[in-house]
Order: C-alpha cells, then sequence, then structure tokens
C-alpha cells in the first residue's frame, strides 16, 4: 500500500508532538508521503505560528518594526530542533523570510513559510526528501489554483521519490509568486499528493479521534463515527462539523481514495473512514447531527403563485441582485421561503423587500430572524420509516418549535428550522431518541 499521512498544526506545535508525529510515520512503512502542516497552538493562550507571520507581515506593512516577532517565530523552530536532537541551521532562512518581508514580499509568501520550515525540519527528522510545494502545487496568473498542472508536475516529481516531505498550504503562480489555499489548506494539498500518486489512503491526523455524532460542546461524550460516506460528511462538514477543509474532499473523491481521520495523541484509536461507498451497516439510523446559527427567513404569500411560470425564478434573481446566496427554500401552495445568512442579509434587507414587491407583487412578506439550521444526516434514513415523525416527537418532548422542515430527495438529509436559544435543546433530543435510546 502507499499512504499519504497530513498532520495538522496541533499534531506539529512542539518537539514532543513531532516525536508522536515521527512514531506515527515509522510505525508503518507504507506511510511514505507526509505533509505537514505550521505550528499550531500548543496550550490555551499560545499563538499559532502563522498567525504570527501574519503579524509580521502587518507590522511591515505599518512601517513598525517587526524583528521581535520573528524572533519569537524562530525561537518556536528552535526549540523544535533542539527537542529533536536533529542537525539543522535555520539562520539562512529566517534571514531571506527578513529581507522578503522588508522588501514588501506578497502576504502570501509570509503566511506560508510556517508550512515550509516544519516541511525542512520533518524532512530532517525523517531523512527523506523535501519537496517545496512550490515547485509541484500551481496556480494560473489570477491566483487560480490549476488541478492539471498541478497533478502533472506532482507526478512527475513524486514518482522518482519511493517517500517525501511535501509542505502543505501553499503553491507558486508560473512567475514564481508564492500563492496559498484558504486557512486550513494543508488538507488540500495531501488530498493532491494522494490523488497523484494514486494513493491507497490519505490518513489525516489531527487533534481528535475521527468525526463525531454530535458537537461535544453540545452533547455530552457523543458516539464516534467509525464510517462515513463523502455525501454524508460533505452535509456535516456544511453545517459546522469542520475536521476536514470541504475543497480537500474533491479530489480525493474523484479517485474512490477513502480518508482516514486519526487522533496523533491516541494513534490506538481507529478514527473516521470516509469513503465513496460501503456496504457497511450503520449501528444508528443517524449517522450524526449538524447545524449552525444566525439564519433569517423570508416568506413570499401570494394566492395562486404554483400558477405563475417563473414565480421562483423572479424570487432569487432579486436575491442574486443584491450579491446573495441562500440556504434553503421550502415551499407551499401560496407560499415561497428562502432562509439566508442573517448577518449577510441586514445590509439588504429593504433592497430584496422592495426587490420582491416589484418582481412577483406579492400579497405579504414575513420577515423571521435569529433562526438556526439543524441537519440531521444518515445513509440509514432510507431504510428506516417514521424517521421525521421521531425528529418531531423529540423536539416536541424537549419544547422546542419547528419553523421548518425539508428533506432532500436523496433522503440523506433533514434539515430543520428552529429559534436560535432553542438550538443546543434540539440537538441534544434528536441525539437522545436516536443514539441513547439504543445504546
Amino acid at each position: 500500500m502507499i499512504k499519504v499521512v497530513k498532520f495538522g498544526g496541533s499534531s506539529l506545535a512542539s518537539s514532543e508532538q513531532f516525536r508522536k508525529a515521527g512514531d506515527i510515520i515509522r510505525a508503518e512503512d507504507d506511510r511514505r508521503y507526509v505533509i505537514p502542516s505550521a505550528p499550531g497552538k500548543r496550550y490555551a493562550n499560545d499563538s499559532k505560528v502563522t498567525d504570527m507571520l501574519y503579524s509580521c507581515k502587518e507590522q511591515a506593512d505599518k512601517g513598525e518594526d517587526f524583528s521581535q516577532i520573528l524572533c519569537n517565530i524562530r525561537d518556536r523552530y528552535e526549540e523544535i530542533v533542539r527537542g529533536l536532537g536533529i542537525s539543522l541551521d535555520l539562520d539562512e532562512e529566517f534571514r531571506t523570510i527578513g529581507d522578503r518581508i522588508r522588501e514588501g514580499v506578497v502576504t502570501d509568501y509570509v503566511a506560508s513559510r510556517g508550512e515550509y520550515l516544519n516541511g525542512l525540519i520533518m524532512a530532517a527528522y525523517l531523512g527523506i526528501p523535501f519537496v517545496d510545494a512550490a515547485e509541484v502545487v500551481s496556480f494560473d496568473e489570477d491566483g487560480d489554483f490549476d488541478d492539471r498542472r498541478t497533478d502533472k508536475r506532482m507526478a512527475a516529481v513524486l514518482e522518482k521519490l519511493p517517500r517525501a516531505v511535501i509542505p502543505g498550504f501553499y503553491g507558486a503562480k508560473p512567475d514564481g509568486t508564492i500563492k496559498t489555499f484558504s486557512r486550513g489548506g494543508s488538507d488540500i494539498t495531501g488530498s493532491l499528493v494522494a490523488k497523484a500518486i494514486h494513493a491507497d489512503l490519505y490518513e489525516n491526523w489531527t487533534d481528535v479521534s475521527g468525526f463525531l455524532m454530535a458537537d461535544p460542546r453540545i452533547v455530552k461524550d457523543p458516539v464516534p463515527i467509525t464510517t462515513i460516506t463523502y455525501r454524508e460528511m460533505r452535509e456535516l462538514s456544511y453545517m459546522g462539523a469542520t475536521v476536514l477543509h470541504e475543497d480537500a474532499v474533491f479530489p480525493l473523491r474523484k479517485e474512490g481514495i477513502p480518508i482516514n481521520v486519526r487522533n496523533t495523541n491516541h494513534p490506538e484509536d481507529p478514527g473516521t473512514m470516509v469513503v465513496e461507498s460501503t456496504c457497511n451497516k450503520p449501528r444508528y439510523t443517524i449517522t450524526g447531527i449538524g447545524g449552525k446559527k444566525g439564519f433569517a427567513s423570508i416568506t413570499i404569500e401570494k394566492a395562486m403563485m404554483n400558477t405563475e411560470v417563473g414565480f421562483g425564478r423572479r424570487v432569487l434573481e432579486v436575491f442574486e441582485d443584491a450579491g446573495m446566496t441562500f440556504e434553503h427554500i421550502p415551499s407551499g401552495i401560496d407560499t415561497f421561503s428562502v432562509f439566508v445568512n442573517q448577518h449577510e442579509f441586514e445590509p439588504h434587507e429593504q433592497q430584496i423587500i422592495a426587490g420582491l414587491h416589484r418582481k412577483v407583487r406579492p400579497d405579504m412578506i414575513e420577515l423571521e430572524s435569529d433562526l438556526a439550521l439543524i441537519a440531521v444526516v444518515g445513509r440509514g434514513m432510507r431504510r428506516t420509516r417514521g424517521t421525521a415523525g421521531r425528529i418531531f416527537s423529540a423536539l416536541a418532548h424537549a419544547h422546542v418549535n419547528v419553523k421548518m422542515i425539508d428533506q432532500g430527495s436523496s433522503e440523506l438529509n433533514i434539515i430543520i428550522g428552529v429559534e436560535n436559544r432553542d438550538f443546543e435543546a434540539a440537538i441534544r433530543a434528536i441525539y437522545e431518541i436516536f443514539v441513547v435510546a439504543q445504546l
């Protein structure tokens, strides 16, 4: 087998964490390609190295002295090097970084140095080649990711190297200018490496033992998810479960490469397997529960609207003209509701109301704010009757008023709208009826 292993910032925050990662890599010969993130927080009030690098750039742009921050970053790396007992001199690297910042280099270059330096350390610690991501991850002149060129270059370089360290988070434009992915983008680099070399498995090592069936801040000791499909994970990720960067899933899904989310601090835990499809029957009817607060609903009421050709299109055009996306659009015979992000909606509220009056001549428009959306996700729901009924029963028992319920045609998820104040109670009630009751 060929495994690609990516380690998050918390997994590489100190020399002690580095050693844990090294032990994991050396435990299996199949773990051949390593993607490190920049050092994360070592303790609650600590700073991430990437944030410190951004601070250096901000200070420099203001004409202020950033040398102390850069010195603190250097101390972080020197502690790791000393703790690992390796011979690696980073003096020249830090001189170059300091000079480039003073010259006014682009922010992406500065932000990327956290992963770059951790990559150098990891390669020296493991005794395997270092491949600069700028050489194999390509962006075009406009800064858009070039997947074809990346796949071709990555495959050409790595086929000559049985093992390698490739830092995450960044690549380069054709002129060599460094360009980064969005924050958390090391997951993306890992998936690109796995795709290019046709890996058998992509292991994502972090500080949690995979996905949990609910947010542990809301539900006490939620059950871990052993196996989840890409589609289920996509639904849960959209609703706030952020174990994996969303864009990291697509290259792997294209190739059918499974993902194993593991815990660096508890490598004995099996974690969560993310797969395209599986015959594995879930233990529970649902796979997981996710959700977010901060939505508003705009309900348009008009008699006989169902007979008007293009009514829905005209409604959504009003939101498009305001530059807004929508979350859900439940509808009835004479009603059409649009759920949107409340924070984004508020500046355009009156513009949208006026636009709706002009476009569709409604009988009434009703606004409701401070709403939350909850997604109940699970492939097991397809084979189980009465799932929606059990949800309604659980919420009624918890005295939660349901504002909206919407089930997708795939029967993979059910979306429930509740008031913000009922969000936590609703999640606990659903978890108890589907999980606790079956334990």
